[in-house]
């Protein structure tokens, strides 16, 4: 029998640790990395000098051998970690989060000893972003120093840090006309919001660094002339790739012309707007000078799908 006995939890049973890791790691699907935005970040010392800060946070760290399971960690307050001087020639280190498990490797005691805790890998590449094969640690930052450095700067630093498993937040908006919303065109190539029902006030999350939009405004009938033109999406101040659309020749008479707006881009989202209430918004605008006229009524539906991710910052 290769099952590891007994099963979580099994009253009065005798559970090793790697039963508990191996739970971690199923819970956190596998991945390893902080668990929120702004943990275990890598900073400058208060008073810039050899070594650098790591602020308060936890994160999952995967063992290395199979079987092994996962561990957390975590750090609360602000931890020192020195970094050792160049001298005739520069030096790259990577900081991590490192797990020493004597079950598995090293001999430290767990009753007196740290097992886990923030280690200096020395002199890897300059583009490294994992730490050396066979190592029970996540990387949180490269450190790059030129010769005769013993001052940490911001400049040197690198975030390596990964989330184990980002949030994202996704809301699909729906709204339609409750009149006729007429469109004639404006000055050729500038993008104006339009129609007015596709638009609505959205709460953008404090920890997203990323917003992937589809902004449809379905069944929009061709009144007038043929239009050939752009349409785009804007959250905030933040505006998203444009598509161009053309209604083709219009037919006299011909009240069922109707055409469907899509625009859909991955955006970043600045600072600025992060744990902010933002206008989300359907823009279009002309290509060429040709006059023609759109509306968005009754039968018009604008949809916009919208996901944030996180990430670190």
């Amino acid at each position: 029998m290769t099952l590891i006995q007994p099963p979580m939890m099994v009253n009065g049973g005798i559970h090793p640790a790697r039963t508990m890791r191996m739970m971690i790691r199923d819970l956190s699907r596998g991945a390893q990395g902080v668990t929120e935005y702004n943990d275990l970040k890598v900073t400058p010392l208060t008073t810039p000098g050899a070594g650098v800060q790591i602020a308060d946070g936890s994160g999952v760290v995967r063992g290395a051998a199979w079987g092994q399971g996962s561990y957390t960690q975590y750090n609360v307050g602000s931890a020192t970690v020195n970094i050792a001087p160049t001298g005739a020639t520069g030096r790259t280190d990577m900081v991590v989060l490192r797990v020493l498990d004597p079950e598995y490797e090293g001999s430290r005691d767990p009753a007196k000893d740290d097992i886990g805790y923030f280690y200096v890998v020395s002199n890897v590449s300059s583009t490294a972003t994992q730490p050396p094969a066979g190592m029970t640690a996540i990387p949180l930052a490269r450190i790059t120093m030129g010769p005769n450095t013993a001052t940490i700067t911001s400049a040197m630093i690198t975030d390596l840090r990964g989330i184990a498993n980002p949030r994202r937040d996704r809301q699909i908006y729906t709204a339609s006309p409750t009149g006729d919303q007429n469109w004639g065109g404006n000055p050729k190539g500038t993008l104006v919001s339009w129609p007015t029902a596709a638009r609505w006030n959205i709460a953008v999350p404090v920890w997203a660094v990323r917003a992937r939009i589809v902004f449809t405004v379905a069944a929009v009938q061709v009144l007038t002339g043929s239009v050939y033109g752009q349409a785009a999406f804007k959250l905030g101040t933040v505006q998203g790739q444009s598509i161009s659309f053309d209604t083709g020749a219009f037919t006299s008479g011909d009240r069922s012309q109707r055409v469907n707006l899509i625009s859909a881009d991955t955006v970043s989202v600045p600072a600025s707007l992060r744990g902010t209430t933002q206008l989300l918004q359907a823009m279009v605008a002309m290509n060429i000078s040709a006059a023609g006229t759109l509306q968005a009524d009754v039968a018009t539906t604008a949809i916009a799908d919208v996901e944030f991710e996180e990430g670190v910052f």
